[in-house]
C-alpha cells in the first residue's frame, strides 16, 4: 500500500512540473528570471506559482498542497475552464477571498 502511496506522489511531482514548465514559457519568451530548468527563480524549492482571480494575482503555494482534496478540486476546475497546455499559467478559477480562506484552512 506504501508503494501506490509513493507511486502517486510521484506522478503528482511529474504532473506539476509539466504544467510548471508549460506556463512558465510565456516568462522565458519575456526574457527573465528563470532557470535553466525553466522553473522561476523567486519561487522557493517545493513550491509553484498561481494565479487567482479576476486580477490574476499571483500566489506562491507548497507542493504538499497537492495532496488537499480541497485544492485538487481547484486544480480539476483549472483544467476543465483553461486547461494546462496555455501560457497563462497555472489559473485558478476562484474568487481570491475563497483561495486565501481554502490555504490558510490548509496551511
Amino acid at each position: 500500500m506504501a508503494i501506490m502511496k509513493k507511486s502517486s506522489k510521484l506522478t503528482q511531482t511529474a504532473m506539476l512540473k509539466q504544467i510548471l514548465k508549460r506556463c512558465s514559457s510565456l516568462g522565458k519568451k519575456n526574457g527573465g528570471g528563470y532557470d535553466e530548468e525553466c522553473l522561476p527563480l523567486d519561487v522557493p524549492k517545493g513550491h509553484f506559482p498561481v494565479y487567482v482571480g479576476e486580477n490574476r494575482s499571483r500566489y506562491i503555494v507548497p507542493i504538499s498542497f497537492l495532496t488537499h482534496p480541497e485544492f485538487q478540486t481547484l486544480l480539476r476546475r483549472a483544467e476543465e475552464e483553461f486547461g494546462f497546455d496555455h501560457d497563462m499559467g497555472l489559473t485558478i478559477p476562484c474568487d481570491e477571498l475563497v483561495f486565501q480562506t481554502l490555504t490558510s484552512m490548509i496551511r
